[in-house]
């Protein structure tokens, strides 16, 4: 129940950025009201699912130009924010909470118990400690500024009156569910998949599901996209950080081009071309009397090994002092230049993230109030910020959320 004069502070969306802003919030302003307007049954429900169920809070980036980069779209104004709230407030934000981390050697930073459930009790404790209300089945279908403040009509419920609005309803799949925004007049960049793995459904590859090659190189043919990385085949095509960051930061590339396309694999990217051919032929001249089946003459998995020879027409029971010229290019060739037929993707373990969103130049980044309505705020992904793997979308969402908490 609203106090005399008490400031009501709307919060909508209850995910991450929701909930970090509410607490936020509720602790720069303990005297206003403070609630969490959710338009499903469940919140927090994309935290309980990410990292495979153990939540990767953030990445161990300590640089704010560093940590920038890693923004496929978003990186200079991000850097504003970053400045005010970064990792390393993160880490010390939570740990303060009774949340231990932990980090692993890819730099990714998980709760120390791998459950995600940790992250999801915290905020649910901080939320009932400072005593913000969480209102869930409360739908937006339209947001109208009066002169002090926001009439906030909900689906089939009463309207409800804030001084200040923070909209944190994440990455809409589609621009429909973005149209409350649009309404108020800010510009919605179309959204389009981003973090995805890819499908190919016509390739034999797919038969060496589970094989993990830690450090290649995948080029998208015809762009410019290239990345370096760990690479997993999967049963329905190729995943992994390398081509998820592809996904990224080839978001609208690959929408445009109806996800129809070939990917080049350099499965030996620390090798350039002189220098494997150099270690191709030495190691050749010292397994001459080896079968090529029964010595790999590069660090590659067995079975992968194997499926590349069988691709390129290599006589496996074929002496390694046996092979020809034109033989020995087409092993280096398929080394270096593999390629493949990309049909479709997959949305990576279930987790949503959209290119898109409400327009960077209608935000001043400083406060993350909006330019075009006072008192109107955002954070998280219903910006037109995405990050890649690794921790760098909960980052994006912890500081927007703890910037536009200041209510400045």
């Amino acid at each position: 129940m609203l106090k005399v004069n008490q400031k009501h502070i709307a919060i909508i969306g209850g995910g991450a950025a929701g909930f970090f802003a509410a607490i936020n919030c509720k602790i720069n302003y303990p005297n206003y009201n403070v609630v969490i307007y959710e338009k499903s049954s469940k919140v927090l429900s994309k935290v309980k699912i990410s990292g495979g169920g153990r939540c990767n809070v953030a990445n161990a980036t300590f640089s704010i130009s560093e940590l920038a980069k890693h923004y496929p779209r978003g990186q200079k104004p991000l850097k504003k924010v970053f400045s005010l709230f970064n990792t390393k407030h993160t880490i010390e934000w939570f740990e303060k909470r009774g949340v231990q981390l932990i980090t692993q050697e890819d730099r990714c930073i998980f709760p120390k118990s791998q459950s995600s459930q940790t992250i999801i009790d915290c905020f649910l404790n901080e939320c009932k400690r400072l005593d913000i209300s969480i209102k869930q089945n409360y739908q937006l279908i339209g947001i109208t500024k009066n002169t002090n403040s926001f009439e906030l009509q909900f689906k089939n419920l009463a309207p409800i009156y804030a001084d200040k609005v923070i909209i944190t309803i994440g990455g809409q799949p589609k621009i429909k569910s973005l149209q409350v925004i649009e309404k108020v007049g800010h510009t919605i960049i179309s959204p389009v998949p981003s973090l995805f793995t890819f499908n190919m459904p016509n390739e034999s590859i797919t038969n060496l599901m589970g094989i993990v090659v830690e450090s290649v190189q995948v080029r998208i043919q015809s762009t410019k996209l290239i990345e370096e990385g760990s690479l997993l085949i999967t049963h329905w095509g190729m995943s992994g950080p390398a081509i998820l960051k592809l996904s990224a930061w080839g978001a609208r590339i690959l929408e445009e081009k109806q996800y129809q396309f070939k990917v080049q694999i350099n499965w030996l990217k620390d090798f350039n071309f002189n220098g494997l051919t150099n270690k191709l032929l030495s190691e050749i001249d010292k397994f001459k009397n080896k079968k090529i089946h029964n010595q790999k003459l590069v660090r590659l998995p067995s079975r992968l090994w194997d499926f590349l020879l069988v691709k390129i027409n290599l006589n496996v029971n074929k002496k390694w002092g046996e092979l020809s010229k034109k033989e020995f290019h087409r092993l280096l060739n398929v080394l270096q230049n593999d390629v493949y037929q990309v049909s479709g993707k997959t949305t990576f373990k279930e987790e949503f993230v959209t290119c898109g969103g409400v327009s960077l130049n209608e935000v001043d980044f400083n406060t993350m109030q909006s330019k075009i309505v006072k008192g109107l705020y955002f954070a998280g992904e219903v910006l037109d910020v995405d990050g890649i793997t690794g921790g760098f979308n909960f980052q994006n969402a912890w500081s927007t959320a703890f910037v536009a908490a200041q209510l400045k």
